[in-house]
C-alpha cells in the first residue's frame, strides 16, 4: 500500500505539473495578460518554493507523529487541493491553478520525510537498500507516465481540462484509499 499510495502522489503531481504547465504555454493570452514563458518559470518556482520553505518542519512533524496517520491526511489534503485545482480549471483562474501547484509542491514536501522515515520501520535491514530503490523506480516512473498524461489529457480539443479534473480527483480518491493499507509506523 505504501509504494502504491506514494506512486499515486508522484503520477498525480506531474499529471497536474504537465497539464497546467501546457495550458499556460499555449492560452495564457486567453488566460491573463501574463506572457506564457513568464507564467511557465512562475508555474516551476510555486511547485518547488515549498520545498525550501518547507523541507525542515515536514521533518519534524515526521518524526513528531505517527506516520501511517500523517501520510492518510496528506493523502485527504492532495484530495482538497486536486477539488481545488479542478475549480480552477473550470473558471479558468490562473491564480487558483498557480496556488493550487504551490499547494501539490507542500503536498509533496510533507510527505517527502515520511516516505524516507517509514521504510526502515516496515523493512528488515537487508531489504532497506531494495526498498528505497523500488520507492524511487515507482516514483520515476510515475513522473513520466504522470507527465506525459498530463499533457495527452489537457490537449483533448474543447475538454481537456475536464479530463485533467476528473483525473487528478480519481487518482488523489485513489491514493487516500491505499493508504489506509499502510500498516502503522510510530513516531
Amino acid at each position: 500500500p505504501f509504494f502504491w499510495t506514494q506512486f499515486l502522489g508522484a503520477f498525480n503531481d506531474n499529471v497536474y505539473k504537465n497539464a497546467l504547465v501546457i495550458l499556460l504555454a499555449y492560452q495564457a493570452t486567453s488566460l491573463t495578460t501574463i506572457k506564457p514563458d513568464t507564467l511557465v518559470n512562475l508555474a516551476a518556482g510555486f511547485f518547488i518554493l515549498p520545498f525550501f520553505l518547507f523541507s525542515a518542519s515536514s521533518g519534524q512533524l515526521a518524526d513528531k507523529f505517527e506516520r501511517a496517520q500523517l501520510i492518510r491526511y496528506i493523502k485527504i489534503f492532495e484530495v482538497g487541493i486536486m477539488l481545488l485545482a479542478a475549480y480552477g480549471l473550470q473558471q479558468k483562474s490562473v491564480v487558483v491553478l498557480l496556488a493550487c501547484l504551490f499547494l501539490m509542491g507542500l503536498h509533496s514536501t510533507l510527505f517527502g520525510p515520511v516516505k524516507y522515515a517509514i521504510l526502515p520501520q516496515q523493512l528488515h535491514e537487508t531489504e532497506l537498500v531494495g526498498g528505497n530503490g523500488l520507492i524511487e523506480m515507482g516514483t520515476f516512473i510515475a513522473i513520466l507516465l504522470g507527465t506525459i498524461l498530463g499533457g495527452v489529457l489537457i490537449g483533448i480539443p474543447d475538454d481537456g481540462w475536464k479530463w485533467v479534473s476528473l483525473t487528478v480527483i480519481a487518482v488523489a480518491l485513489a491514493g487516500v484509499a491505499v493508504a489506509w493499507g499502510i500498516p502503522r509506523a510510530a513516531a
